[in-house]
């Protein structure tokens, strides 16, 4: 997954800046066709009529995604340029960072169980983690030993 900032510091080509200056950043995205086309006309009217489909239709389509194209255009000049990335089959602008240390994502569900009240000493609780491993849910149990007494939620 590729996450891009929504603000890009970059060198802008504009007349007027020349330099490295703020960018917004945002996903480029193809207009809409005109319908006075050239292309278009001689294609319709090849259309009109009897005779069904005259143009052959693309049936062979090879490629799974698209590349992303940034569009970033300078805050001081508003000179807007293209920017192509690599292919990804998922693309986020201005998303959450991620952070070292933090919880994985994929833990959706996590249980703890009260200490057992055989043993003050000990306690074994689980940790249910539903995430997808292989195509299957597995469910991970976790032993800890914590000095608590019974009946006590471990935390650890």
């Amino acid at each position: 997954m590729v996450n891009i900032p929504k603000t890009r510091r970059t060198y802008c080509k504009g007349k007027t800046c020349k330099k490295h200056t703020p960018h917004k950043v945002t996903q480029y995205k193809k207009g809409k066709d005109s319908i006075f086309a050239q292309g278009k006309r001689r294609y319709d009217r090849k259309q009109s009529g009897y005779g069904g489909q005259t143009k052959p239709v693309f049936h062979k389509k090879a490629k799974t995604t698209k590349k992303v194209v940034l569009r970033l255009e300078c805050t001081v000049c508003k000179y807007k340029m293209q920017l192509s990335l690599k292919r990804c089959k998922h693309f986020e602008l201005g998303g959450e960072k991620k952070t070292k240390g933090a919880a994985l994502q994929f833990v959706s569900t996590i249980a703890i169980a009260a200490c057992l009240p055989t043993r003050s000493d000990v306690c074994v609780f689980a940790l249910i983690v539903s995430g997808l491993c292989g195509g299957y849910r597995r469910a991970c149990f976790l032993s800890s030993l914590c000095i608590l007494s019974p009946h006590m939620i471990c935390n650890a």
